[in-house]
């Protein structure tokens, strides 16, 4: 729904209405500041943005869990859990944050509960927990169950009961609003302060500058870079593409998790539950190949060397056809549920079962599910600190962006390092997000109150939504057959063209020179095409209706274009890295080097790229084997 009414400044923009938008949302409110400002009868105005309605947010279709090391099923201690964390991002993951994240996960498990998340149950009533893929007891020695979960619907409970606590506690949504342009102004030091957002009501096709104090980028991954991909149509990259285009970095951008069970040509995930519960992969020869590249892990090994094993399985001629298209590419493995039952199936995994049935016409408890490696998650973003503060990396130091926070999958506190845990991302969405609510609360209450009749409009909001209002005018009412500014360089008209197209074009190309294995030739490649057509091609965009109210192809031009812009960040930071760590596989360079690249990438939007050293607290680098 849209405000009534828009004010003229807000204390706090959240932008995404997500896990950890949701959960900054109510950290902010239910925040010991904030009850303070009530007290002195102060009223902070908070805004929540959201492009969808929030029940609608990609958090409601995670599947598998959230890590915590409750002990509910077994002995379990987060010293292991953050010990797995560490190991399962190759040493890239900053310690002191993946230390909260562990230290921290039982009381944010709880704390879900508490909001109303119906977590499944043990015989005596606690939360039930799971096996999941690189979470071990003592230190890697044996599996151990720590993932709590609710059957395969985890992500569904968790964003339901978030939004139901928001309404009590009257929150205000702005749902199906588009974030254009994030406002980041330059004092005389150099040191950035965010002023505002410039954003687009698909309801009536109006753009609004808003201003506010603090903003929050809650915005979600950027799955969409990739054909196959368990992502949704909305995981556009949105937040990172507007911190490089208002001048900032992303941080370790060239990791993006491929999950390994993606349903043969859909990309629609097939939870890890399935193999926690004891699904198997095999080969077209029958074997059980995973006990020969992660041996005592098997098929529970961490997600990057599972995605890696059924691609060198493909490659030695070991793949399977989908049942759909058997004359096709044996680009397949198949996902061995039938040992499991049928009462099991259904009982544990419903959301599995139906989606096989529904998308491969095939019954898990009798028939072998043709899986191949899909894109799942993006490890890298905006660089964040312990609670949430934006910062970024020069002359060897941080410099904190004031009044802008992220949390979530659009950014990076450095937990997950090269490669993310299964059942880490929940975890990082609603603790640091509860962290960065937190954060936003003693901010506002640290700073005088807003004067809502004092004329100090911030001249560099006024002007961004001007600039996005002549922007949106062309896309409508193009003022040349091309329909933008670079329509002068002899690109023929764009009429035929449109930003689906392009959005797919632009899949095939990063999944055929950056999925799961690359190297500096492939790289290169895509960076150029990029370059010289796509961007270009997204430049002359124009829609093919020229009603502003509810025209969604103006909102898929700038989405695209949000897309395009990550895009060239990711190959670049890919390119600059020569090593293979985590998700990163380098045909040209297969070794880990942590003497050379021990470090965070930090690439901005002219894809220069600096190195910033990682936090090794506990846990000195050592050979990751599984």
């Amino acid at each position: 729904m849209s405000p009534k009414q828009l004010e003229k400044h807000y204390d706090a923009v959240i932008v995404g209405a997500g896990a950890a938008g949701l959960s900054a949302s109510l950290g902010l409110l239910r925040s010991k500041a904030f009850d303070r400002m009530r007290q002195e009868g102060r009223s902070p105005k908070i805004l929540v943005l959201s492009k969808l309605q929030p029940l609608r947010s990609h958090t409601g279709s995670a599947e598998g869990g959230i890590a915590a090391s409750l002990g509910n099923v077994e002995h379990d201690d987060w010293h292991w859990h953050l010990y797995d964390t560490i190991k399962g991002s190759d040493w890239l993951a900053d310690q002191d944050m993946a230390a909260i994240l562990a230290e921290n996960a039982p009381a944010t498990v709880i704390g879900l509960e508490h909001d109303g998340v119906a977590f499944s149950r043990t015989g005596d009533g606690h939360i039930a927990q799971r096996l999941f893929g690189g979470h071990t007891a003592e230190f890697g020695r044996q599996p151990v169950h720590r993932t709590a979960y609710a059957a395969d619907r985890i992500g569904h409970q968790i964003l339901h009961s978030l939004w139901q606590q928001c309404v009590k506690e009257g929150v205000e949504f702005a749902e199906e609003w588009y974030v254009s342009d994030l406002v980041v102004e330059r004092d005389g030091d150099g040191m950035g302060h965010a002023r505002g957002l410039v954003v687009l009501d698909t309801h009536t096709g109006k753009v609004h500058g808003i201003e506010a104090s603090n903003i929050m980028l809650a915005t979600g991954g950027a799955g969409r870079l990739f054909h196959t991909t368990s992502n949704s149509w909305d995981l556009t990259g949105d937040g990172m593409a507007l911190a490089l285009e208002a001048g900032l970095q992303l941080e370790d951008i060239e990791f993006v998790q491929f999950h390994p069970t993606g349903l043969a040509h859909t990309g629609i995930l097939l939870s890890e539950a399935a193999r926690g519960e004891g699904g198997r992969l095999l080969n077209a020869d029958g074997e059980h190949f995973m006990d020969r590249y992660a041996p005592g892990h098997g098929d529970l090994a961490a997600r990057d060397v599972v995605s890696r094993s059924i691609m060198a399985e493909v490659d030695a001629g070991r793949g399977v056809a989908d049942p759909k298209d058997p004359d096709g590419p044996r680009d397949c493995v198949w996902l061995d549920l039938r040992a499991l039952g049928r009462d099991v199936l259904e009982e544990r995994l419903p959301e599995v079962c139906e989606t096989v049935r529904q998308y491969a016409g095939l019954d898990p408890a009798e028939d072998l599910i043709p899986i191949k490696p899909t894109a799942h998650y993006t490890m890298g973003g905006i660089p964040i600190n312990a609670d949430g503060n934006v910062y970024e990396w020069a002359d060897g130091e941080r410099r904190p962006i004031e009044g802008l926070y992220a949390a979530g999958e659009c950014s990076c506190v450095s937990v997950h390092g090269a490669n993310r845990l299964g059942a880490n991302s929940l975890l990082d969405a609603c603790l640091f997000g509860t962290r960065a609510g937190a954060a936003l609360a003693a901010r506002i209450e640290a700073a005088q109150p807003h004067d809502d009749g004092a004329d100090d409009a911030s001249p560099a909001v006024a002007d961004a939504a001007d600039a996005r209002r002549h922007i949106i005018e062309t896309l409508l009412k193009p003022s040349s057959p091309a329909g933008s500014d670079s329509a002068g360089d002899g690109a023929s008209d764009a009429s035929d063209d449109n930003a689906y197209r392009l959005m797919a074009d632009l899949g095939a190309l990063m999944e055929r020179h950056a999925a799961v294995r690359c190297d500096h030739d492939g790289l290169a490649e895509a960076l150029g095409a990029i370059e010289r057509t796509l961007t270009p091609r997204g430049d002359r965009l124009v829609a093919h209706s020229d009603t502003a109210a509810y025209n969604q192809e103006v909102t898929a031009i700038l989405e695209v274009r949000h897309l395009l812009t990550v895009a060239q960040a990711m190959l670049a930071a890919s390119d600059a890295r020569h090593e293979s760590r985590g998700a990163l596989f380098r045909r040209d360079f297969p070794e880990r080097d942590d003497e050379g690249f021990l470090a965070h990438s930090m690439t901005d939007a002219r894809h220069a790229v600096s190195w910033q050293p990682v936090v090794i607290t506990d846990y000195p680098p050592k050979s990751r084997a599984y």
